[in-house]
């Protein structure tokens, strides 16, 4: 089971966390077929699936990587550190993420339906990037794709631009988002404008919300 560290030691050394700040319901562990909660800032508390979190929301999925609450009637795929609100949109187009210890937002996503992979939020990035394994996984033929050059740290490397069909991070999911596909020297794959510029973006401290915008 992963627990986050940080959360955990606020709980141990305040007893509590203040409701004032907290959002209605927090990830603070995963393991298959059960998920640690924080609602509305009370202590944590361990849910099966199945099981009703409150009024009109129910854990219908967790696994070692995500939790799946459903929110009257709008699902929400969230990861340890992630929270979502009672009061979400009812377009089921909002995602909140949390920064982490370093203060970067990572968020899983999933690519033209593919399995979900880690991103990393970053507006520096003019297109998504996608690691050439990652692309492989996922069945993307970037090769077909328009060949460029790009220089980074480990040199000049093989870069492909291509257009993806979907992308899905939560309930906002995209069509006909430009990427690039790096063959050497991208760790993890990088959230960027070509999906950002669509999306509202407001950050309140830790939390960082995307909306829908078209």
């Amino acid at each position: 089971m992963k627990i986050s560290s940080l959360l955990l030691c606020v709980l141990i050394l305040s007893g509590k966390v203040q409701a004032a700040s907290a959002p209605d319901i927090g990830v603070v562990g995963l393991f298959p077929g059960k998920a640690v909660l924080v609602i509305d800032g009370n202590a944590p508390k361990t849910y099966s699936v199945g099981s009703n979190i409150g009024d009109g929301m129910k854990l219908v999925a967790a696994d070692n990587e995500t939790a799946t609450i459903d929110v009257h009637g709008k699902r929400q795929v969230l990861t340890i550190g992630q929270y979502v609100h009672r009061a979400a949109p009812s377009s089921g187009n909002t995602v909140v993420l949390q920064a982490d210890a370093q203060g970067h937002f990572f968020t899983k996503a999933q690519i033209n339906g593919g399995s979900s992979l880690n991103m990393l939020v970053d507006t520096g990035a003019s297109l998504i990037s996608i690691p050439a394994a990652d692309a492989n996984k996922l069945g993307i033929n970037y090769k077909a794709g328009q060949l460029g050059r790009s220089s980074t740290a480990n040199g000049v490397v093989n870069v492909y631009r291509v257009r993806l069909d979907t992308v899905k991070i939560g309930d906002i999911e995209l069509q006909q988002v430009d990427a690039s596909v790096n063959e050497s020297g991208l760790p993890f794959t990088l959230l960027g404008m070509s999906f950002l510029k669509r999306v509202e973006m407001v950050r309140d401290g830790e939390r960082l919300t995307l909306t829908k915008r078209y």
